[in-house]
């Protein structure tokens, strides 16, 4: 969503960088490129105005006279102004000392509040929690069915009935006490455009629940429109905060800059994709250092360890630095990587990946093309891949659907990673090779022996020859990218 606005926050400390000391016109010509870009990116006019006399108030200031490097003193600051500008601080929930903890969620229609509803329960749900989703839009056709069906993906039961969205909303608490769950999530019906009826039908709805918090569902892509129904919904429901959606579309990201200093109310959560897992909670300080170009490492570590268990990763790493590393393990370690979210939202999270790789679109179906190489592959082939001759690569080529210098291709790209990092793991110390040991020792212990059976039967042993494992200079590639492409990208 932020790819433009990166870009022109980049261009801008760029001709900074360039200088030993900064004067204010150096500061005002940075600035007034800022200024253009957040305008583009459809960011309100006050917004815009604030930030950057305040960014120009310190730039100008004492703070950076005394800056060693006053470049760098520059981006710190408008790092430090976008993320106040974004709420500042992460939003926290505090639950009812008595549950459940009712939670509101209002918004007009197509927003995706019935969606937002079911990613939020599978959120709670990862707390420890027990959501339930209660159907009070009883106006659009099928919406209480659609919250089912993703109450039922996300694990959650749902609550309605229609006798009226009010008395649906009030009965939904007693069944909470009934069944013993904690946190209520109340869907409310939307329309196109703000109106009358609508306000007065979630007002009673509000007054009927006495919500603990009560969230406007906001449509990123809407840009400053998104600003304004905010404004008119806080006035009559006294909002604690916004879960913006869309935030992995391709709108200019106005609303996001705008919503907290406009209604004054917080961006909460953040929806980043179409999954129910694309849903987290917001990080003003991360998306500001997304937007100046600068990663989010915190945000790249908690997918990885939501996506990694620590001790299988810790055993696929001993395996890929011995040696041992097979296409049994490449494919889980791939599935992982996948199950982080989206491949392009992961590559915006890494610092230093220049802008036309970090815009660029991944082509998934590649991956799924190599996963369905691997899968042709016999359970043999995948952990011995030096057996795989010209008629194997034909019926593993024929049975994915790919040709057999595909298979060729990925089968020498993995064979020359799997060496590489074998000469790596000769550097790891004492210690790798001491964990190497006890694993080694815990899998004779559990085969029973079977290794030295097997050395017996001659089926197992050494592969290679002794001595250094001599590594190819032909540059990394996948199949079908032999130029030099990166995986996946177009």
């Amino acid at each position: 969503m932020f790819d433009t606005l990166t870009s022109r926050f980049e261009t801008a400390f760029t001709k900074l960088r360039g200088r030993g000391k900064l004067s204010a016109d150096d500061v005002d010509a940075a600035l007034s490129e800022i200024r253009v870009a957040l305008l583009e990116a459809d960011v309100n006019l006050d917004v815009v105005t604030g930030l950057t006399e305040r960014i120009r108030r310190r730039a100008v200031g004492e703070e950076l006279s005394r800056a060693l490097n006053p470049a760098q003193q520059v981006v710190k600051i408008v790092l430090s102004e976008l993320t106040t500008s974004l709420g500042g601080e992460q939003f926290t929930i505090t639950h009812a000392p008595k549950p459940p903890t009712v939670v509101l969620l209002a918004g007009l229609q197509g927003s995706g509040k019935t969606t937002n509803a079911a990613k939020l329960a599978q959120w709670f749900l990862r707390q420890g929690r027990s959501p339930l989703l209660v159907g009070a839009d009883l106006q659009r056709p099928a919406a209480v069915e659609q919250l089912r069906t993703l109450g039922e993906r996300a694990g959650v039961p749902v609550f309605s009935h229609r006798r009226g969205p009010v008395k649906a909303a009030s009965a939904s608490l007693a069944e909470a006490t009934r069944t013993g769950r904690d946190v209520v999530i109340v869907d409310t019906a939307g329309r196109l455009a703000i109106d009358a009826e609508m306000m007065d039908q979630v007002r009673r709805i509000s007054k009927a629940v006495r919500p603990h918090y009560t969230f406007l569902v906001v449509d990123a892509t809407v840009g400053q429109d998104a600003v304004n129904s905010a404004r008119t919904f806080n006035d009559t429901l006294a909002l604690d905060g916004v879960i913006l959606t869309k935030l992995d579309g391709d709108a200019r990201g106005g609303a996001a800059l705008s919503v907290k200093e406009v209604v004054g109310r917080p961006i909460a959560f953040a929806s980043v994709g179409e999954k129910l897992e694309d849903f987290e909670p917001f990080h003003p300080d991360r998306l500001a250092s997304r937007i100046l170009g600068m990663g989010d490492v915190e945000t790249l570590i908690d997918k990885a360890e939501s996506a990694f268990e620590a001790e299988q990763a810790e055993a696929t790493a001993s395996r890929l630095l011995e040696g041992t590393f097979t296409f049994d393990d490449f494919l889980t370690t791939m599935q992982q990587v996948l199950g982080m979210g989206n491949l392009r939202s992961l590559l915006g999270m890494m610092p230093g990946v220049p802008p036309e790789l970090r815009g660029a679109e991944v082509d998934e179906g590649r991956i799924g093309r190599i996963t369905g190489m691997i899968h042709s592959m016999t359970p043999h082939e995948r952990a011995e891949p030096d057996i795989i001759d010209a008629s194997r690569r034909q019926r593993i080529a024929a049975g994915s659907g790919c040709r057999p210098s595909d298979v060729k291709a990925l089968i020498d790209q993995f064979k020359q990673m799997r060496s590489m990092m074998k000469g790596l793991g000769g550097l790891g110390g004492r210690r790798m090779a001491a964990a190497s040991k006890v694993r080694s020792s815990k899998q004779g212990a559990r085969s029973g022996g079977k290794s030295s059976a097997s050395k017996r039967r001659g089926s197992g042993g050494r592969t290679t020859p002794k001595g250094p494992v001599p590594v190819s200079k032909t540059p990394l590639t996948l199949p079908g990218l032999e130029k030099g492409e990166w995986p996946g990208l177009n």
